[in-house]
C-alpha cells in the first residue's frame, strides 16, 4: 500500500460521508472553482470538466504524496442540466420539472496526483435514472420549506427527505448522492489507497 493521503476536492458533505462510510481517510480542501456550463458543452462534457478542474485546481497547491479526487454531480432532463437552485421558488419549480417524470444523475470524478507526484490520472462517469412520482406543488413547497433543497443539484435529496419523492432509481443510488462508491473505489485501489476493514 503507497504512503500517499487522499485529498478531497469537495465541500459535500454527502461525499464526505460516502468516502468516509466506504474507510477511507482523507482530509477535506474544497476547489474553489465557477461551476458553469461552457459554450457547447453537453452536460456529461460539463460534468466531467468540472469534475477533473476541482481535482486539478487543489492538486496544484498540494503536496507531491497526495492524490486529489474531485467530484460533480447534475441533475439532466430534456437535455438541460438544473443546477443547485438560487432560492425556494426555483427550487420548487426543479421538483415540479420533475414531478412524474424520469431524469439522469450524472456524477464524474477525477483523481489526480499532486505536481510531481508521477501518479497517472483516472476518471470516470456514472449515470443514473431517477424517476420521481407526482407531486403536488403545496407537496413541493412543504419539502422546500424543510431547507435541504437549496445545496442540491436539481433540488432535491435523494439521502434525505427527498427520497420521499422518488418513484425509482436504475442504477447506483450513492451516484445520485454525489459519489458512485463501487468505481471510485476501484480507482482508488488501484492507485494504491485502501479503506480500511
Amino acid at each position: 500500500m503507497r504512503s500517499a493521503k487522499l485529498v478531497l476536492a469537495s465541500a459535500s458533505p454527502r461525499r464526505r460521508e460516502l468516502l468516509g462510510g466506504a474507510g477511507f481517510d482523507f482530509v477535506v480542501d474544497p476547489a474553489d472553482i465557477e461551476e458553469a456550463l461552457a459554450k457547447g458543452e453537453t452536460p456529461l462534457m460539463a460534468t466531467t470538466r468540472l469534475a477533473i478542474d476541482k481535482a486539478s485546481w487543489v492538486a496544484r497547491r498540494r503536496d507531491r504524496d497526495e492524490l486529489v479526487l474531485g467530484a460533480d454531480t447534475s441533475v439532466v432532463i430534456d437535455g438541460s442540466m438544473l443546477g443547485k437552485p438560487a432560492d425556494e421558488s426555483q427550487a420548487v419549480d426543479f421538483v415540479m420539472r420533475l414531478s412524474g417524470r424520469e431524469h439522469e444523475v450524472i456524477t464524474a470524478w477525477a483523481l489526480l496526483g499532486a505536481a510531481g507526484s508521477g501518479v497517472s490520472p483516472a476518471a470516470g462517469f456514472t449515470v443514473s435514472r431517477v424517476r420521481m412520482r407526482e407531486i403536488a406543488r403545496d407537496e413541493a413547497r412543504a419539502y422546500v420549506a424543510g431547507g435541504e433543497s437549496l445545496d442540491k443539484a436539481g433540488g432535491y435529496a435523494a439521502q434525505g427527505e427527498g427520497r420521499r419523492l422518488i418513484a425509482s432509481v436504475d442504477g447506483p443510488l450513492d451516484n445520485v448522492i454525489g459519489l458512485p462508491m463501487a468505481e471510485v473505489g476501484h480507482a482508488l485501489a488501484a492507485a494504491g489507497i485502501q479503506a480500511r476493514r
